[in-house]
Parts: C-alpha cells; structure tokens; sequence
C-alpha cells in the first residue's frame, strides 16, 4: 500500500507542478521591467541601451521598446546575446537574427500564457481590407469574404482556444479582434495574419545570371527574385539573384499538409506533402527539370532554388534562414492560403467589452459559487469533503495549465465554467463515498469499505467519463472554431475528472486511512437510501416533461427570428465621437433601464491617432435608436454619430451546422459505445433522455425569455457552449443510473426488471441529488450575483442540471424498460455475452 500511495503522490505532484509552470505567471509583466531582470551579465551596458530606447519611444522615433532595441541593435552591431547568457542562442550565426530571436523569447516569457478575452481585458483589433476585383460579381465575392474568415479563423484559432472575433464588415473588409494583446507588446501581431501563402514552384533560367548579363539582354518571361543565403562560418546574410520564371509550374494547391522540423544543420524547414493530384503534377514538373534549379516563391518573395537531383512526387521542403517559430507559423499560413490579397485598413486598440461593473459583479458571483460548493462538501462529507475539495482543485488546475499549454484565452464565460468544472468535479467523489457508506453500512472495515467503493466505482467512472469523451472527441474531430474549442477544453476536463477520481482522491484517501489510521472519513447522511415506487410517476411524468418540451419547440418555431443574437445573424456597428467620456457602466445601465438586448459598448483607440471613439455594437436598425436615448441621458457628452456599417456573425452559418452535425455525430457514437459496453436498450434510453435534456432546456429559456422573465431569451457566442455542456452533463448523469441498473441485474437474478430499475436509482438517488446540490450552488451563484450574458448562462446551467436529473430517472430509464418490454431476459438475451445463472447451466449440462 505504501508503495501504491508513493508513486500517485509522485504522480500527482510532478503533473501540479507542470501545470503551475504553465499558468505562471498569471498577469504579464511589463517588458521594460522583466528584460532589466533577465539581463545578468554586463548590466550596467544595458542599462544604457534601455535609456537609449526609451528616449527613441519618447521622441516618437521608435513605436515601442521592443522595436526601439531592435533597431539599435541592427544600427550600432550590437550583439544582445552576451547581456543573456542563460538564454542560448549560439546556434543562430548571424546576429540581427539572433537578436530579434532574443527579444521576441523574452518578450513572450514577459507575457502570462492564459491570456484573459476580449470582455475582461479587451485587445488589438484590426480591418482587413479585400482588393476589389471587377471579373467577380456579388455571390461571388460574398463566397470569397466568407471564404477568407474561415482561412483566417483557421489561422489565429486553429485550437478554437483563442477566442478571437472575426467577422465581416460591411462587403469588403474582415474584422479582427485579438484578446489580451497590445500592438505595444506584440509589434508584429498582425504582419502574419494578413500574408495571402501563395506558393510557387517556378523554373530558374539554367544559364543566365541577372548580375552577369546587360540589362537589355534580360530574358523574356523571367523577373529578377533575390534569394538570401546566410554563411554558415560568419552567419552573415547576402543575397542570390536568380532569373525566375513568371508563370509557375505549380501552385500551392498541390499541397495537402505544411508541418516544420530541424534540418541536419540545427536551423529549421517546412516540409510539404503533397495531395493525390499535386503528387502526379510534382512528379512531372520534376522529371522535366532534374539537373536545373527549381524557385520555391511564397508571396512574391524566393525562399530557396534548390537544384532537382531526382524525380520528386510527394514530398517537398522549402529551406530558408526560418527560426523555429518562423517556421512555425509559416506551415501554418501555408495550411490555409489566402485567394485575395488583403491590406490594413484601420488597426486600433480594443477596451473591454463588458462594464467593470459587469465583470466585477460576475467575478464575485463566482468566488460566492466556489465557496458554496466548498463549504457544502465540508460539511456534508467533514474529512471526505475537504479530500473532495483538494482533488477538485487540482482538477481545475490541470484544465488551466493544459489550456495555458495551447495559448487559450479565458473569458467571464470561460470563469463560470470553470466554476461549473469544480461544481461538477466533486461528481465522482460523491459517487466514491456514497459507495464507501453503502460499504460501511455492509459491516466492512474502513480499509476493506476503502477497498471495495474504489473496486466497485472505477467501471462507473470510467463508462459515464467515455461517454462524454465520446462526445468530446467528435466535437474536436468535425467541429470547427468555438466548437472544436469547447470540444479540447471538455476533453481535457474529463481526463482530469477521471486521474483527480482515480489517483489523487484515492492517493488521499488510502493516506488518510492505511497511513494516518483514521477512521471515520465521512461525516453526516442526511440523505441515506430511501425505497421510493419511482415508475410508479414514470408515465405522467414523461408526458408532462415531453408536454414542455413540445411547448418550448413551439415557441422556437413561431420566435425563431428573435431569439438569435448578433453573435449569430450580425448587426449594425456605429462610431461615436464624442466631448466628454462616458464611462461604459454608465452606459449600460441606460442601456439596461431601457431593456435594449444585446447592446455592447467599447472604446476604441486609434493606433497613430491621438483620439478615442465610443462604438456601439447594435442588432440591425438599432444603433441610432440607441444613440438617440444616450445623448437624452447623456447631453453634455457631445455624442455624434461618426458613421455606421454592418458586421458580421462571430458564429457563422457554418459553426451552426457544424456544432448540430457534431452533436448528432456524438449521440450515434454514445450509443454505438452504450450499445457495445452495455447493450443497444441503454443506448436508446441514454439517447432520447439527452435530446430531452437539450430540447427542453433551450425551449424554456426561449419561453422564460418571450414572457420577460428571469433571461433575455436571445442566444449569444457563449450560450453554443453551455448548450453542449448540457449534453454532457446529461449523459454522464444517465450513464451511472444505467451501471447500477447493470450491476443489480447481475446481483439480484431472481428480480422482475421493474424492481431492478426502481432498486437501481434508489441506491443511486443521494448520488444524483448530491451532484445536483453542488452543481445548483455554482449556477445559482452566478446567476444570482452574475450580471450580463452570465446570467443566461447560469439560467441554462440551472435547467440542464434539473433536467439531467430528471430525465435520467423518468425518460433513459422508462425508455430502457419499453424498450425490452418490462422483461428482464429480454436485456439479458441482447446483451453480447447473454447472461447465463448456475442452475441454467447445470439444466444444459444434464
């Protein structure tokens, strides 16, 4: 035993600390402070290089500190590497390069890895203009802008982590907006989104070069490129001009896949593989040409002109002067080419989208949810609760250090439903210790009671966690943006859900128990098994619920055109200047008393201008409405409109198919899984009782919506994920009701179905409400004390968790019982390996 607790606390311990690394830190740094600290050698030197460069951004001549260093290192030769001595960059020859490799690592490290969203802490935005091009009529550029917000959605959020807003505006431009960074502290952040990856395979002229030849004797059909070649013994860069030949001989649309890896010299390239097609084109192309040099141009600009020794068909590399995060991001942009060339309009730096008041309230609402949640385990389960807590933390601390790990973005959202994880993370220990007093109340001792619950639970856990990873990974599989986001945050919720069950709480329990001697773990029990003829509600019950459920698709049908927010179907965006500022509280608690929904109002500043303006994010036909009933509130503030567009859905079309074919997707899997681990009969039930749970929660929050109560009843970008949250709260529910009524089909024999069933959620009824409580407590909180779209989302969470209590026990449970007609032998003969009893048995023998 020693032994086992030994290496889950290894375990355990080595897993927080990754995660800690991850999160930390938890704000950025100011670069100018942390550059100072992180320079331990030849400080007094560097001091004066940071007075030199703060001078250049004071004196207007440089935009930030970063740049400023940069260009004096570039001007005076200075080499930053010797100031760093731990950071190693020995192995980059030429120094501009491995100064600005330098800079960008430390600027990054300066920076915290959760980067907080665009509601909290707001960012840098900027439009995207499209070149106009007469040979394409409306569809077709409406096709080509949707086009281009997909690729550049695929580009800044291809984890669906990031939580950027893209969109159109108006017919010709996008609009970008990325959470938690500066163009202060990320100079360059937009320079990598706009570059349309347009590849070229082009022939080099095998003879002439443009340096030996007169310039009236330049080869028809060729242009001049300049290819860059950095000498490996100096590392200084000189160029390579080539005659290159206008009209490639292939394109980019060859290849299926751009990934990086080190070369043999320790630099980096992009590899490329090519689709069916481009392989055979490839093979042509080369065969054609082997001995001559072959131009690899992205863009307009030469990268290399290696020379075609064989015949290539389906792979390729592009080798350059490229760091690691060069290469990086280029088989990124690679991955999703741009057709059109785009140009910066108008960049600027975005405040929060939500008030203080807004955030401050919700922030609030969620510590008041996690203490709840904390003090009701403690209480309940006094030892057992505060192991339940410490395993529930460490839960929330793993999703955070793996999200931080792949550059998520946290928003309010994002909060409460880390809130809801650490409600619905206790889930598996009530299921432990409420097995670990059925085991009590058995006559066992507390080390076998330990024993026996962790034996007996794991399949639950395991079964009612795959089921949701079922959903999860089908979600991340044929789901796109926001979509597959929520997919990689659940997946990575589950697998914490199941080590923090598994290990840590058992790590703690075996500690308490076989090291410390104690005990008594668990303390009062209120709610013990009770005996209550649940099928004898199961029919009015499921008709009333299904009486709702069919009233509420009633009202999304007749309200359809209402209840979608801008999020979904886009809007008017008016510029607002203005004499004096009006704080965005002030603004929305106009906005409030007048019950306009779905109003946000942000500042904007303008990157090169020395001004502010007020933006007004409005349904359509709704800004100056809005405008007009600021200024009446507001009269001394000089409010004038400055001008108006339309921009559009942050949730397209595409996401909303998307989010429904992956949902469908995830309930054929959950019952192609059900089916094989149990059998075809639970499958059934598990999926009408989550197409219940979903249908009736978004019915009532439509219907509480067009009565005026408790919601606004309109759907926004967060509400697609609490609604797929319900989805896995529902099936997790019904799966452990669904293994109990398994297991009491193997312990009791001689029992008629409808007894199993009723026993079977009996002895799981103090489970199921226990889970409820906790959960209940987190979204009452935030609805409670939340403001905003939290409310909505806490309004969803609510229903989903009363619903997915109720349906595991009157709808997957009914259902599974018509389903095999109220017979017993009817589950048993369509299980995988029907269930064959002793005296069956010996009745075949003889």
């Amino acid at each position: 035993m020693s032994g086992n607790i030994l290496w889950k606390f290894i375990l355990t311990a080595v897993i927080i600390f990754w995660c800690a690394m991850s999160i930390t830190p938890l704000q950025d740094r100011p670069f100018e402070e942390y550059i100072l600290a992180q320079a331990t050698a030849n400080e007094a030197e560097f001091s004066d290089l940071m007075e030199q460069a703060e001078a250049r951004v004071e004196a207007g001549d440089a935009p930030t500190l970063f740049i400023a260093l940069r260009d004096i290192g570039e001007a005076d030769g200075i080499d930053y590497a010797k100031f760093f001595p731990q950071i190693n960059v020995a192995d980059i020859a030429n120094q501009d390069k491995r100064n600005d490799i330098l800079l960008k690592h430390i600027l990054r490290k300066a920076q915290s890895q959760l980067k907080l969203g665009l509601d909290l802490k707001g960012g840098v935005g900027v439009t995207l203009m499209m070149e106009e091009s007469d040979d394409l009529n409306q569809f077709q550029k409406a096709e080509q802008l949707q086009n281009a917000i997909d690729i550049m959605a695929d580009r800044l959020d291809g984890m669906g982590v990031a939580e950027p807003v893209i969109r159109a505006r108006g017919d010709n431009a996008i609009e970008i907006q990325l959470a938690g960074l500066t163009t202060k502290d990320n100079p360059e952040v937009i320079d990598r989104v706009k570059k349309p990856a347009r590849l070229e395979f082009r022939r080099v002229h095998p003879e002439l070069q443009p340096d030996s030849t007169p310039t009236n004797q330049y080869p028809v059909g060729y242009e001049v490129l300049a290819e860059e070649v950095e000498d490996r013994q100096s590392g200084q860069i000189f160029e390579r001009r080539h005659f290159v030949k206008l009209i490639p001989e292939a394109t980019g649309e060859i290849i299926a896949d751009a990934f990086p890896s080190q070369n043999q010299a320790g630099g980096f390239q992009i590899n490329l593989e090519m689709t069916r097609d481009g392989s055979d084109i490839l093979r042509s192309v080369t065969e054609r040409m082997v001995g001559e040099p072959l131009a690899i141009v992205l863009d307009g600009k030469l990268y290399s002109a290696p020379t075609i020794n064989d015949v290539l068909s389906s792979r390729a590399q592009i080798t350059g002067n490229f760091s690691q995060r060069e290469a990086i991001e280029l088989a990124n942009v690679l991955n999703n080419p741009l057709a059109v060339e785009l140009r910066v309009d108008e960049m600027y730096e975005v405040g929060p989208t939500m008030a203080k008041s807004a955030q401050d309230s919700s922030i609030n609402a969620a510590k008041w949810g996690a203490s709840l949640v904390v003090a009701f385990m403690i209480i309940y389960y006094f030892l057992g609760g505060v192991v339940a807590v410490i395993s529930a933390i460490i839960n929330v601390i793993i999703v955070l250090g793996v999200l931080a790990s792949l550059g998520a973005t946290l928003t309010l959202p994002g909060v409460a439903a880390l809130l809801l994880t650490l409600g619905m993370g206790v889930d598996a220990n009530i299921l432990i210790f409420e097995r670990l007093r059925e085991e009590l109340r058995a006559g066992k001792s507390i080390k076998n009671a330990t024993a026996g619950a962790f034996d007996k639970v794991t399949s639950t856990i395991v079964d009612a966690n795959v089921t949701t990873l079922i959903t999860a990974t089908i979600l991340v599989w044929l789901g796109t943006g926001p979509v597959k986001g929520f997919g990689i945050t659940l997946a990575i919720g589950i697998c914490a859900s199941i080590f923090c069950a598994l290990v840590v709480t058992r790590f703690l329990i075996d500690l308490l128990v076989h090291r410390m001697g104690v005990s008594k773990v668990l303390g009062l029990e209120i709610l013990g098994e009770r005996k209550i003829d649940f099928f004898r509600f199961r029919k009015p019950a499921f008709a009333a619920s299904w009486l709702l459920v069919l009233a509420g698709v009633i009202s999304i049908v007749v309200h359809h055109d209402n209840i979608l927010g801008k999020d979904f179907t886009g809007g008017d965006e008016m510029t607002v200047n203005y004499t004096e500022r009006v704080e965005t509280d002030a603004i929305m608690q106009v906005v409030n008393e007048q019950n306009l929904d779905d109003v946000t109002v942000l500042y904007q500043s303008l990157i090169g201008e020395d001004r502010e303006v007020l933006k007004l994010q409005t349904p359509f036909d709704q800004a100056r409405p809005t405008l007009e009933l600021l200024q009446s509130a507001f009269p001394n503030a000089g409010l004038e409109e400055a001008g108006i567009s339309q921009i559009g859905a942050t949730v397209s079309k595409k996401i909303q198919w998307n989010a429904l074919i992956s949902v469908l997707c995830a309930l054929g899997g959950i019952l192609l899984y059900v089916a094989l681990r149990f059998e075809v009969g639970y499958g059934v039930g598990a999926v009408i009782a989550t197409v219940h749970d979903v249908l009736m929660t978004v019915g009532i929050f439509v219907l509480c919506g067009e009565l005026g109560i408790f919601v606004s009843g309109q759907f926004s970008a967060p509400m697609l994920a609490a609604i797929l949250m319900i989805v896995g709260y529902s099936i997790n529910d019904t799966i452990v009701v669904f293994d109990r009524i398994r297991e009491e089909l193997e312990l009791n024999p001689g029992t008629d179905l409808r007894n199993i069933i009723n026993q079977s959620i009996s002895r799981v009824f103090s489970r199921t409400l226990l889970t409820s409580i906790t959960t209940l407590l987190a979204a009452t909180s935030l609805y409670v004390f939340g403001a905003g779209v939290i409310n909505d989302l806490a309004f969803v969470f609510i229903i989903g968790i009363l619903t997915g209590t109720f349906s595991s026990i009157f709808i997957a449970s009914p259902v599974f019982y018509w389903w095999h007609k109220g017979d017993r032998r009817h589950v048993e003969e369509r299980q995988l390996t029907p269930k064959r009893y002793e005296w069956e048995s010996q009745k075949a023998d003889a």
